[in-house]
């Protein structure tokens, strides 16, 4: 279903889309900003600088989707475990690292999905409902965030395996009656959007 990108001058890309791909890309964005939260403004009267030294949460999130894009730094499926350390202090570690830093990497995600919003609110569909994306180098880094971020949120959803995606993985096996087809064939699109992103973005 996707398109090609191509390079653009710059190191940005562009691909064409379609009225439903854009109203897809759109619909997964905003679904995304909405699990992720809304960002930390400050009070009337409130100093803009005391956010940036505010601390966040010490425990992961309870919603699978959220602990997947916000692990653990040390000892869960996504980090590096010291072998110095025990269970309890890989534990503390994770908790201190996860209140100086989440709040920073929920506000890029956030922004990444916002750039996929407002990139796809500024096409103008020819005729025939397409349009050319165009994007700035900058904004292929928050497309590519933002891809990353969409795919992980949903395989937890569908609790996709390695072996489901393979060459012969049942994500490619799935009957139409399934009820997790559509969300599969978004799935399935979202990497190939992000692998032909990247690779058009290679030197």
């Amino acid at each position: 279903m996707a398109g090609h990108f191509e390079a653009t001058p710059g190191g940005g890309a562009a691909v064409a889309l379609d009225e439903v791909e854009i109203s897809i890309l759109r619909s997964l964005a905003v679904q995304l900003l909405e699990l992720i939260g809304p960002g930390d403004t400050p009070a009337e009267g409130e100093d803009p600088l005391a956010a940036l030294f505010a601390e966040g949460p010490s425990k992961p999130p309870s919603d699978p989707a959220l602990a997947r894009l916000f692990p653990d730094a040390y000892g869960g499926p996504d980090g590096s475990a010291p072998e110095d350390k025990t269970e309890e202090e890989l534990r503390e570690l994770s908790a201190e690292f996860r209140r100086f830093t989440e709040m920073d990497l929920r506000s890029r995600k956030r922004e990444d999905a916002l750039a996929v919003v407002r990139t796809l609110d500024a096409l103008s569909p020819a005729g025939d409902g397409a349009a050319v994306l165009t994007l700035t180098a900058v904004e292929c880094r928050a497309w590519l965030g933002a891809l990353n971020d969409l795919r992980l949120t949903i395989g937890t959803r569908l609790e996709v395996s390695d072996e489901d995606e393979g060459e012969n993985g049942s994500l490619y096996r799935l009957p139409d009656s399934d009820p997790r087809k559509p969300m599969v064939m978004a799935y399935l699109w979202l990497g190939a959007l992000q692998e032909m992103l990247v690779e058009t973005l290679m030197p």
